[in-house]
């Protein structure tokens, strides 16, 4: 069904530069804005929106969900990046939610693979050392050879596999429906990770948070990783367990975890996280550089092409799946 004029409202801390974007995509469509939460639910109302690109710009807590996909007047929601948990539950019958997916993907590629260098390489170690002045007998340790698994296929999952296979890695790939994917030597269903576990060297955790992931990386799984590996989490806070991640991290079971997400975001300042000298840790940043931003309100406005002629959008989300 087309939707010839769509009113759109810009959920975003950048209104100004969205609205831009838009505007030379789209130069005859009414474009309202918000940037703020407490505002949506005015700002929905005032400009009788049926289209909202979204940015959860303010983190999880406090994100107004009902005010977009329990409105009466919202038709298709488009999250700026690429996770939808905190739009659920929503009934796709009532509401479209598309996301992002593959804007940051490259970007958390390189991060994941920075963080294993960092490790493989001690890069914290020589810091310590070159902030002594103290000439130490170091030794760095090739990645090449070394096994990555990944949890979650999705579009960063497999741009990190591309680069790991890359450096000579073995990549393992666990997804709900395991099927042939490149750059991975083996795909998986989630009922094989007791097994999987002790083949891996470094950890990668990019999986939505669902029901059916949240503590999925708990103490069981980290008592079953082989001693000295590494996680590296760029999925959501919630997937691993943060007090038995701590503990491994306590007790030597894994050498070092590169953790860009928590539990709860501002991370509290009382963590033992931010202690621990085999963490490297990152405010939830490893999707945002110079652009991305840019580059999710012009692939919303492809999709908003797409819905004005009526063709099928593309990164619809199913509330189940997660993606």
């Amino acid at each position: 069904m087309k939707h010839g004029k769509p009113v759109v409202l810009l959920h975003t801390d950048l209104p100004d530069a969205a609205r831009s974007i838009v505007v030379s995509h789209h130069p005859d469509l009414t474009i309202a804005t918000c940037e703020s939460y407490d505002g949506l639910s005015a700002a929905l109302a005032e400009s009788g929106a049926d289209v909202v690109y979204s940015v959860r710009f303010g983190g999880g807590p406090g994100f107004p969900r009902a005010a977009l996909v329990e409105s009466p007047k919202v038709r298709w929601v488009s999250v700026g990046g690429s996770g939808c948990d905190h739009l659920m539950p929503w009934k796709p019958e009532h509401v479209t939610v598309t996301n992002a997916a593959g804007v940051a993907a490259d970007m958390m590629a390189e991060y994941v693979l920075g963080t294993a260098l960092a490790f493989s390489l001690d890069l914290k170690g020589f810091a310590r050392a070159q902030a002594e002045r103290r000439w130490i007998d170091g030794r760095v340790t090739p990645i090449g050879g070394r096994t990555l698994l990944v949890l979650g296929l999705g579009k960063t999952g497999q741009a990190a596999a591309m680069r790991a296979k890359a450096m000579g890695m073995s990549v393992l790939g666990v997804r709900a429906r395991p099927q042939p994917t490149p750059n991975f030597d083996e795909v998986h269903g989630l009922d094989a990770l007791s097994r999987l576990w002790p083949r891996a060297d470094f950890i990668l955790v990019c999986v939505p948070l669902l029901p059916s992931t949240r503590g999925l990386v708990d103490a069981a799984a980290f008592g079953a990783m082989k001693t000295g590996a590494v996680l590296i989490d760029v999925s959501r806070g919630g997937v691993c367990d943060e007090a038995a991640l701590i503990e491994a991290l306590r007790t030597g079971r894994l050498k070092g975890a590169a953790l860009d997400v928590f539990a709860q975001e501002p991370l509290p300042q009382e963590s033992p996280l931010w202690a621990m000298e085999n963490v490297i840790l990152t405010p939830h940043c490893s999707s945002v550089y110079d652009g991305w931003a840019e580059k999710s309100v012009k692939m919303f406005c492809e999709n908003l092409k797409r819905y004005r002629s009526g063709e099928a959008l593309t990164n619809v989300v199913d509330p189940v799946r997660g993606y």
